[in-house]
């Protein structure tokens, strides 16, 4: 199999640097192929489907991308301490290979984030060909036949779709006009459905009817969005488990502390609210009914650095009107639990791609919080239906 391309925006962050890290540690077998249900692991069974599909090799995996710090993945490894620093020196000469490009910023979008190493036009259509390029020179220094795009950046403002998003027509116009309710996340997507880069939004953020058009009409598949990496995913699995109990919730209070620059870019009010909302559709649909007293909160708290935790206060009426609760305390290495994610998503995009694959691929699901889904559909929030969706695809993938 041709090698593979990954290339991430904000890819020098904690998630991107932790990934590129822990695939080149994995590839010296100095730590174990963990979390990842596309590879078997040591100890543990196989991953449901790892050794199942045609997935790419983790010694085949290719890593680039953008970043406003130009900083090399080796300092920005040992920035973010997710992983032990005598770990990260080990994996040194292949990650200060790898240097960022510059980036699409725009501070409106992430008012607490600072960087000076973007792309130079303020012309969406000439920040567009740059990334295009980019991808395009990637693919030939590194004779590369496919690429997958990630979106690691961190969380925007919130913005409301508005006429630019309606259509192609609508959304081409716009970039033409530098239309500023293009945010730099879709001009990403775009450039990706441009260069045929299946892609990946791992942040909180919708998509448009817009670029669902645009990646029909191009034949690239795209998944999304926001990882579903702690405090959901356990939200997820507990709300199925009271809804076959017949327990009715009558509160869920969630908080959230980090440190890291994910959580800087969340103390703002605009990228804050984005990220609320994204935590905040599961609970609902997985139950069945609206959940009152439902609150998630978000605090940014510079010493816990990538060490989030996450808290969970949940008050249930049981048989004959008994209230009784329940209190989780997940004290996570955010990063950590991300990482495979983003190699599983990589991997199995690749397949779909390989398979004809083609707009929203709703089977992986299971990775995210706010999964798309068209406009009135209702997206599948419960794990294990969403696992059964991916399972189902697989299955269909093998059998052709």
């Amino acid at each position: 199999m041709a090698r593979l391309g990954v290339v991430i925006v904000g890819v020098g962050g904690a998630v991107a640097s932790t990934v590129v890290a822990g695939v080149e540690l994995m590839k010296r077998n100095i730590v174990p192929r963990r979390g990842m249900i596309t590879e078997s692991s040591p100890g543990m069974p196989p991953g449901p489907l790892a050794n199942q599909l045609d997935v790419a090799p983790l010694d085949e995996l290719v890593f680039g991308g953008w970043d406003i710090n130009p900083q090399s993945l080796y300092a920005g490894a040992l920035q973010h301490n997710v992983l032990p620093t005598h770990q990260v020196a080990l994996a040194r000469e292949a990650l200060e290979q790898i240097v960022p490009w510059p980036g699409i910023f725009k501070n409106e979008y992430s008012t607490n984030l600072r960087g000076d190493h973007v792309v130079k036009s303020a012309n969406f259509r000439d920040q567009i060909k740059c990334v295009i390029s980019d991808i395009e020179a990637f693919k030939a220094k590194h004779r590369l036949d496919r690429v997958v795009m990630v979106n690691l950046a961190s969380t925007e403002s919130w913005i409301a779709e508005t006429g630019v998003h309606k259509n192609l027509a609508t959304f081409e116009a716009g970039l033409d006009a530098n239309d500023p309710a293009i945010s730099p996340s879709a001009r990403y997507f775009y450039a990706a459905n441009r260069a045929h880069a299946a892609y990946v939004n791992f942040s909180p953020g919708p998509t448009s009817p817009a670029l669902t058009e645009h990646a029909e009409q191009t034949g690239n598949p795209f998944a999304g969005s926001d990882g579903k990496t702690g405090q959901t995913l356990v939200k997820t699995v507990l709300g199925a488990m009271f809804r076959v109990r017949q327990l009715k919730i009558l509160g869920w209070y969630s908080i959230n502390f980090l440190g890291n620059n994910d959580g800087l870019c969340l103390d703002a009010p605009g990228s804050n609210k984005t990220k609320v909302l994204s935590k905040s559709t599961a609970l609902d649909a997985v139950v069945g009914y609206p959940v009152e007293n439902h609150q998630v909160h978000i605090h940014y708290y510079k010493p816990r650095g990538d060490a989030k935790e996450a808290w969970d206060n949940i008050d249930v009426e049981g048989f004959a009107g008994i209230p009784m609760q329940m209190k989780v305390n997940f004290l996570c290495q955010d990063s950590v639990l991300a990482a495979p994610l983003v190699v599983d998503l990589v991997r199995l995009l690749d397949v779909c791609s390989r398979a004809g694959g083609r707009g929203n691929q709703r089977q992986f699901s299971l990775f995210f919080k706010s999964p798309y889904a068209a406009p009135g559909e209702t997206p599948v929030h419960d794990l294990f239906d969403q696992e059964k969706l991916l399972l189902d695809w697989a299955a269909k993938v093998r059998s052709r």
